[in-house]
Formats: structure tokens, sequence, C-alpha cells
């Protein structure tokens, strides 16, 4: 990703845009915050999963440090001079964080943190780490600095989609951590702090979601009107005129769930966790349709970098798995409904992560 653009995203005041303004942030609620991330993943995908990954961390920060971690790392996170990145999932434990093997064993003073990481959206260029490891009894959350010592950072290359979100696999050998870098209490990690930053996460991917749609339904329309195929124009076939449909309908729909997810948030409502796990399971789904028949719409033109679909068809994939699969929350969903899922998780039996 392109420093340029990062540094556009801190002038803007787009970067941890939520928090209060004593932080020197804009302070905004949760319904511009969705708006924010339909707009850039109308556009770019990875630059809205920066957005996502590092203000999951900053409002793990806020919500859960105290009042010296949020003076130390809350500003420079507002102002980009910091960046932060979601460290939960790990190479056997993707989708559940009963799973996690990185282990936090107290000592020095503090803990000291083993194990690995990987699928880190922006590891390569984090300054800070939100690391998710296994106590004694429970799960912690702890801040790692990039330059602690026993961290290592391994790009990953060769995605499929989003190819600019700098995915990268940390090792940590033996990391000592100050008891004051654990956020919340300990071992209360999951479900409590995982929910939160997940709520917030999936919102961001919701409405990115849409955006992609939106994205689609912006370049696919104007090219089945303009474009002739016979003697008429290819919009005016049935065929193309359904699949222009379903992308009217899945944008509009995909639009009122994130609308709600959001403004349960701004409620402080306990529905909202559900809402926008509704929200960004159809949302993803609707954008693997979406970019899916703008490519077809387009046909060969839309097979090739001339046009954004194609970009747009490969990052739609990535949609359905980050912040919680499809399928995982296809589990949840099924099996809980409506009923909010954390009520029924007291421990580390928590249904689905990053």
């Amino acid at each position: 990703l392109d420093p340029a653009v990062v540094e556009a995203l801190a002038e803007g005041g787009h970067l941890a845009s939520f928090l209060p303004r004593e932080f020197g942030a804009r302070g905004i609620d949760h319904l511009s915050y969705g708006f924010l991330h339909e707009t850039i993943g109308a556009v770019c995908t990875s630059t809205r999963s920066l957005i996502t990954v590092h203000d999951m961390l900053a409002h793990t920060v806020w919500r859960w440090g105290d009042d010296a971690l949020r003076a130390t790392w809350l500003p420079a996170l507002a102002a980009g001079t910091a960046l932060g990145a979601f460290a939960l999932s790990e190479p056997d434990s993707s989708s559940e964080a009963a799973g996690l093997t990185t282990y936090a064993e107290t000592g020095h003073g503090g803990y000291v943190l083993r194990g690995r990481k990987k699928w880190i959206s922006f590891g390569q260029i984090a300054d800070v780490f939100l690391v998710f490891a296994r106590m004694d009894r429970g799960t912690g959350a702890f801040l790692v600095p990039r330059d602690t010592r026993g961290l290592t950072v391994t790009p990953i290359r060769g995605l499929l989609g989003a190819r600019a979100s700098m995915l990268a696999e940390l090792s940590l050998d033996d990391c000592r951590i100050p008891a004051a870098q654990l956020l919340g209490r300990p071992g209360r990690a999951v479900p409590q702090i995982v929910a939160s930053s997940l709520t917030l996460g999936r919102l961001g991917v919701a409405a990115g979601s849409t955006g992609l749609v939106q994205g689609c339904l912006d370049t696919a329309f104007p090219y089945a009107r303009e474009r002739r195929q016979g003697d008429g124009r290819l919009g005016d076939r049935q065929l193309i005129q359904r699949l222009l449909a379903g992308l009217v309908t899945d944008v509009e729909a995909a639009r009122l769930l994130w609308l709600n997810a959001a403004s349960l948030m701004d409620g402080d409502d306990p529905r909202a966790p559900m809402a926008a796990m509704v929200a960004k399971h159809f949302a993803a789904g609707a954008a693997a349709r979406g970019t899916r028949h703008a490519v077809q719409i387009l046909g060969a033109a839309g097979c090739t970098t001339e046009h954004p679909v194609e970009r747009m068809f490969r990052d739609a994939k990535v949609m359905e798995i980050i912040e919680g699969s499809n399928e995982i929350q296809q589990i949840t969903l099924g099996r809980f409904g409506h009923t909010d899922p954390l009520s029924l998780f007291p421990s580390d039996d928590v249904h689905s992560v990053n």
C-alpha cells in the first residue's frame, strides 16, 4: 500500500475516527463510520481493510486499556503516526478462539508470549499488534509493540484478493510484555474483547462489502446501457436485466442491514453483535454474487484490469473469509437465530474469530 494513502487517511481524520476528540480524532458515530467504509470499499478493499484492523486495535485500547495506555497510544493511532494490527488468527486455529496455541506465561514482572500468528492484515507495516494468547485460565489480549524483542514479522505474498493488505506472519519467541500491556481482566479477552472488536470489524466489512456491490453496479449498469449487441443494447437483454436487478436489490438490502447494526451500536443495544454478524454475512455473500455478475455482464472485458470488476471479484472472495468465515457465521446464526450468542458463552467457547 502506498504510504501516501496512509498519510491521506490520517490527514482526513479517517483513522480511528470514532475515538473521542480529546485524543485528536473526529468522534464520529457508527452510522458515519459505516458510510466511510462503504465509500472507501467501493474503490479499494485493501485501503478499507487497513482502517478496519487499525480501528479494531484502537477500539480495544480505548474501551479496555487504562489511562496510561490510552494516553500513550490513542493520539498516535488517531494521527496515523502509529499503525495497529489485529493478531488473532493462527496457522491452525483461524475460526475458533478456543483453539489458540499462542501462550502467555506469567514471569519477569509481566508475561512471556510464545507462539505464531498468521494472516495478519497490514502486519508488514504495523507499529503495534493486539495479540490474543492463552493464559493459565482463559485468554488474554496484549499490546505488543513492533520493536518487542523476540517478535519476528514475515511478509505473506501471492494473495488472491486484497493484494495491498500487506499480510504477515508473526513469530513470538519469549516476548516479554509488561503487565500493564494486558488489556482488560486476565483471561477475559474471550468473549468480551474479541466480541466487541469483531463487532466493529464486522460493521466495517459489511459496509465495505456493500460498497463493493455498489461499485459493481456503477460499472456494470452504464456498460450494459452503452454496449451494443446485435441490433440493440446489451442492457435490453432480459438475462442481463436480471443480473442488474440482483445488484440493485443486494446493495439496498446489504445497506439496510449494516445501517441497522450501526444504529444498534450507537444505542449500545445488546443486539448489536448479532446484527453486525447478520449484516456481514449477507453483505459478503452479496459482494461475491455481485462481483461475479458484474464480470459476467462485462464478459471478456471484465476479466482484464481495464475494468475494476476484475479486482473486485477477487476482493469479494476475501470478504467471505475475514472477520468470521461465512460458514462459521452460518453455524452461529443457525444455532441461535436472533438470540444474542454472547450471553450463552461465559467462557472461552466463543463462536468465531477473524
